[in-house]
């Protein structure tokens, strides 16, 4: 079974389809490169899917060893370069409200973020700067 069926709807817009659930969400090609930007544009998606992969697995951790990360936001700013266009970079900043964790819940946390399948899937060339603000 597929894991998405994608479509392209014209002036550079497609829509995602999550073929288990039925989901979908549309991409548009940035302002920068020729689109309306009224929708993330695929690699929006690709460094969105990083931050929420690693969300996902610093909550797997979390109920794992009973740690709550409930609240927790992160934010992405991705860097691309041209000749060719590609992503150079994604910030990720990882914010943790109102909790106090101890070195080891930090330590827990933290690598399991740094290794979510979409963190390890990435180039290498491309760099991920992490920043875990508690």
């Amino acid at each position: 079974m597929f894991t998405a069926k994608i479509k392209y709807l014209g002036d550079l817009r497609t829509e995602a389809t999550h073929v288990s659930s039925g989901k979908t969400f549309i991409t548009d090609a940035p302002l920068d490169n020729h689109g309306r930007g009224e929708a993330f544009s695929p690699s929006d998606t690709v460094s969105t899917a990083l931050g929420s992969c690693m969300l996902t697995l610093m909550g797997i951790a979390g109920n794992t060893h009973g740690i709550d990360i409930s609240g927790t936001e992160v934010d992405i700013k991705k860097h691309m370069a041209s000749d060719p266009r590609r992503i150079i970079k994604i910030d990720v900043i990882i914010t943790f409200h109102n909790k106090n964790y101890t070195d080891k819940e930090k330590t827990i946390l933290e690598r399991a973020a740094h290794t979510c399948p979409v963190a390890m899937s990435l180039n290498p060339e491309i760099e991920q700067a992490v920043e875990f603000r508690y």
